[in-house]
């Protein structure tokens, strides 16, 4: 099955539905990725799994009051919905955590360079579990990415070999992530709504445990900036991004498609590598490296130029004789 001939997520859904969401998924990435750099180095706030761990909290409190107020419908929990879900909250977790270590660890340059392996990766899953082919121009559009991507890495001045790691592992998690929401979010299962609900449930007291565990949790209770206005409006706007993150993560799959929001991942780094480069004090320059920086985004732009292109043009037309009578406008 090509990925042509396979609408994407809903398929029926209209282009703006697909393009707006996309939108969405972009602007709260941006946002989440400034915001949460800002209070893990600007603030030095020692403990990104508690800040993940508020990021469910917020999500599973406002999906929660969402359904008791029937504005939001998803199922009731029974014994099924675990096997249902299975391995998304592992693939969450995972997510989750590694992209907040490598973003404390990384200058958000080579933060968002490395992330592009998540489209490659994507593509590849997406092509054993969902059976998809991409075209020629796809493909060599992503090897650019990663071409752009090695550049960038292989002479990058502030190299940090745990911050590699988890980003690479951030990368994984992701692609994985992103097919199996595509796979798991089927209407008359758990729905959009349910796989981010119940994702965020299964999440928390793992979380949570392994906060305890690792004296991130300790950290965070011994944090001195807790009296800092500032610091604490930032911390619960963060949580409330993340939520609207996860929902947007999650919409733009189901209209779209895992690799398209890999892809609008990669449009909204363009801006902020960019911007890293004024902000942060934590990047250092070099011409490889800045080479490497702009073939990656010129691939990322050309399979996003792509992508969206091919959901633009209009479907090819049909044999109007095989359309039953009642159909026909």
């Amino acid at each position: 099955m090509t990925a042509g001939g396979q609408a994407e997520g809903a398929g029926a859904e209209p282009g703006p539905a697909r393009l707006l969401s996309a939108l969405l998924y972009g602007t709260c990435s941006f946002l989440v990725v400034l915001l949460n750099k800002a209070l893990l180095t600007t603030h030095g706030f020692p403990s990104p799994i508690v800040l993940g761990i508020g990021q469910m909290a917020v999500t599973i409190m406002i999906l929660y009051v969402s359904k008791l107020n029937k504005i939001i419908h998803f199922p009731d929990f029974d014994k099924k919905i675990p096997v249902k879900l299975f391995p998304l909250p592992l693939l969450y977790i995972g997510n989750h955590i590694s992209g907040l270590l490598s973003t404390s660890k990384l200058s958000l340059p080579m933060f968002t360079v490395l992330r592009k392996f998540t489209i490659p990766l994507t593509l590849l899953l997406e092509s054993i579990i969902l059976g998809k082919q991409y075209s020629l121009n796809i493909i060599t559009s992503v090897f650019a990415v990663v071409l752009g991507a090695f550049i960038a890495a292989g002479s990058d001045l502030a190299f940090n070999l745990e911050g590699y790691i988890f980003v690479f592992l951030n990368d994984i998690f992701t692609a994985a992530n992103g097919v199996y929401t595509k796979q798991k979010m089927d209407p008359k299962e758990l729905g959009k709504y349910g796989v981010l609900f119940y994702n965020a449930c299964f999440m928390i007291i793992p979380a949570l445990i392994i906060s305890a565990s690792t004296g991130d949790l300790q950290r965070a209770t011994e944090f001195n900036q807790w009296k800092n206005v500032l610091f604490i409006i930032q911390f619960l706007l963060s949580c409330f991004l993340g939520f609207l993150l996860m929902y947007s993560t999650v919409l733009c799959s189901y209209y779209n498609s895992a690799l398209t929001t890999a892809v609008v991942g990669a449009i909204k780094n363009v801006s902020v590598a960019y911007i890293g480069m004024l902000v942060g004090g934590d990047y250092i320059f070099s011409v490889l490296n800045f080479v490497g920086l702009n073939i990656c985004m010129a691939g990322g732009l050309r399979y996003s130029f792509l992508t969206l292109s091919s959901q633009l043009k209009p479907k090819q037309p049909v044999d109007e004789e095989n359309i039953p009578p009642d159909l026909k406008s």
